[in-house]
């Protein structure tokens, strides 16, 4: 049985019976659904590792799916679609879809692009490093726990989240736009001003001088970085 668990949404039934029973042969678990409110439901109660999605619904555009999901979640969409032309690709991989396969698709196609999904899904598994280490800062990510020096660090739910960012992305220049989506979906200019308060409390609870800080640098009317130490 493979460890992947799928949402398959499609409101045509041949192909999402098709979808079904290519699946089930090759030992995926999967739920289906046949509308954007289905398919709502199922990815709040259930937890899926992957959707495969169709953009046309007959209650919601897949795209607005999309744009919900990512968010709270990222969450590996591939979108499946009759649609064909380059605006309806780039709309939706804009909308954060990680994939694109274009209706009729073959069977070997839609198995290859779930084995990406599953390497890539393996790669940034928390187990795959589960102790991120810069200078004297610890991130235990099965633990969730964070020490500097040693010592635990308590932290808010937000706060390990966007630290959490940072360590993905050490050494790189995050943009405020690109921290705030991450963080809260969107990138209005109060979450912005958010960003810089929670900014403040990291510095006060990992630096070991706030005011002359090194871990986190600041990258004035562009963003932020954590330094690797």
């Amino acid at each position: 049985m493979n460890d992947l668990t799928i949402l398959v949404v499609e409101d045509d039934a041949s192909v999402r019976n098709l979808m079904a029973m290519t699946l089930r042969a090759h030992q995926y678990r999967y739920r289906t659904a046949a509308s954007g409110e289905g398919a709502m439901r199922e990815l709040t109660a259930r937890a899926p590792d992957v959707v495969l999605l169709d953009l046309g619904l007959p209650d919601m555009d897949g795209v607005d799916i999309i744009k919900s999901v990512r968010a709270w979640s990222e969450l590996p969409i591939i979108v499946i679609s009759a649609r064909s032309e380059d605006s309806d690709k780039i709309a939706a991989l804009d909308a954060g879809a990680d994939d694109y396969l274009t209706k009729p698709f073959s069977v070997d196609e839609l198995l290859a692009r779930l084995r990406v999904v599953q390497r890539r899904l393996a790669r940034s598994a928390p187990d795959s490093e589960p102790v991120f280490v810069n200078g004297a800062l610890e991130i235990d990510y099965r633990a969730a726990e964070v020490r500097v020096a040693g010592q635990t660090v308590a932290l808010t739910p937000n706060e390990y989240k966007l630290l959490c960012l940072f360590a993905k992305n050490a050494g790189k220049v995050l943009t405020h736009t690109y921290i705030t989506d991450k963080l809260w979906g969107n990138s209005l200019e109060s979450d912005v001003a958010t960003l810089r308060v929670f900014m403040a409390s990291l510095r006060r609870k990992l630096e070991t001088a706030p005011a002359q800080p090194k871990l986190f640098q600041t990258h004035v009317g562009i963003g932020y970085r954590m330094n690797k130490l």
